[in-house]
């Protein structure tokens, strides 16, 4: 299951990202752009452990949903995390626009994880 293999590899990677923030980066950024970076993480920490819990359903629960909601979070850590990490990295402005699209990911995500796994209806 490649999307369960990606949420590891994305989660150790937040870890990693994670602790970069805190011991190479706090006092040589502005508070406001750790705070920026740290926000980054954090979504794609929770995300990673969606995407590991939607990839490991998929093509198995009750609707096909699963692998589409384990391609949204997957999309929305590469969009909303990835923006995040390049605004702070180049302070450019303009990745902040992407941010949002990310966001709208995670949100699809959620919506289609929890229609795949409503109780159907009973006929």
């Amino acid at each position: 299951m490649p999307y369960v293999s990606l949420g590891a590899l994305l989660g150790m990677l937040g870890v990693a990202a994670g602790a970069f923030g805190a011991h190479a980066l706090r006092g040589r950024l502005e508070p406001s752009a750790l705070q920026v970076f740290e926000t980054a993480v954090r979504y794609q920490l929770v995300h990673a452990i969606a995407l590991l819990f939607a990839g490991a359903h998929a093509g198995s629960a009750p609707r096909p949903g699963a692998t589409v909601a384990a391609a949204l979070f997957l999309a929305g850590i590469v969009l909303f995390s990835g923006s995040l990490y390049l605004y702070v990295g180049t302070g450019v402005p303009a990745w902040g626009a992407v941010t949002p699209v990310g966001g709208v990911c995670f949100m699809a995500g959620w919506l289609v994880l929890a229609r795949a796994f409503w109780p159907a209806k009973n006929g």
